[in-house]
C-alpha cells in the first residue's frame, strides 16, 4: 500500500468523516488545539526567560521547573490528540503541505534542542540553580527554543490558510450565464434550460 492509499484510509476512518462534515466538532477540536499550543509555548517561554536571566531570576530554577513542566506536558498531550484527530480529517492534503512538513521537522528540532538541554546545562543545574541565568549552554538551548516555538506558531497559521478547502469540486463546465443573472442554478451540461415567455418542448 503507497502512502496516499494509506493516507486515503485514514480520511475514510469513521471518526474522521464525522469531524470533517460537523459543522462544530471540527472548529471545537481546531480551539482546543490553540488553546493548548499557547499553554505549551506561554509555559515553555517562562523557562526560557527563565534560563536567559530576564524573568523570575529570584526563583530557583529547578523549584520554577517543577512548578511548570507538568502544565507543558499537559497542554503538549491535549495539543498532540487535537492535531492528530485534525490530521486525520484532511491526511492526504496536510501531508503534502510544505508548512506542514516545515511544523513538523521544526517540532523535531525543538525536541532535539530540550534532549541537548538535558545533556548538558541540566547536568550541572546544582551549580547554577538560583543564579540569575544560566550557563552559556543553557541560554543557547533557551534562545534555539524560543526560536524554534515562534517559527512553529507561523508554520501553524500558515498551515490553516494553505489547506483551506484545498480539495474542491471543479467548476461546472458549460455554464449559462443567463442562469446567473436569473438568479438560478447553473445548467448541467446538455440540459436545455427554459428560457423566460417560453414554454418547454
Amino acid at each position: 500500500m503507497d502512502i496516499d492509499a494509506l493516507l486515503k484510509s485514514v480520511e475514510n476512518w469513521g471518526l474522521a468523516a464525522r469531524l470533517r462534515e460537523s459543522l462544530f466538532l471540527f472548529p471545537m477540536l481546531e480551539s482546543i488545539h490553540v488553546i493548548g499550543l499557547s499553554l505549551v509555548v506561554g509555559t515553555i517561554t517562562v523557562i526560557d526567560l527563565r534560563l536567559l536571566g530576564i524573568a523570575s531570576t529570584s526563583r530557583s530554577f529547578q523549584r520554577m521547573a517543577a512548578d511548570i513542566l507538568k502544565w507543558t506536558w499537559l497542554a503538549f498531550a491535549v495539543t498532540l490528540v487535537t492535531g492528530t484527530l485534525m490530521f486525520t480529517t484532511n491526511a492526504r492534503v496536510y501531508y503534502h503541505n510544505i508548512y506542514f512538513e516545515v511544523k513538523m521537522c521544526l517540532l523535531a528540532l525543538a525536541g532535539i534542542n530540550m534532549l541537548l538541554f538535558e545533556l548538558t546545562a541540566r547536568r550541572t543545574v546544582q551549580q547554577w540553580d538560583r543564579a540569575p541565568s544560566a550557563p552559556p549552554s543553557g541560554k543557547t538551548v533557551a534562545v534555539l527554543s524560543l526560536a524554534f516555538w515562534v517559527a512553529i506558531i507561523f508554520m501553524g497559521r500558515i498551515i490553516g490558510f494553505t489547506t483551506t478547502h484545498a480539495v474542491a469540486t471543479p467548476p461546472p463546465t458549460n455554464v449559462n450565464f443567463d442562469d446567473f443573472l436569473g438568479g438560478g442554478a447553473p445548467s448541467a451540461p446538455g440540459s436545455n434550460p427554459v428560457q423566460p415567455g417560453k414554454k418547454q418542448p
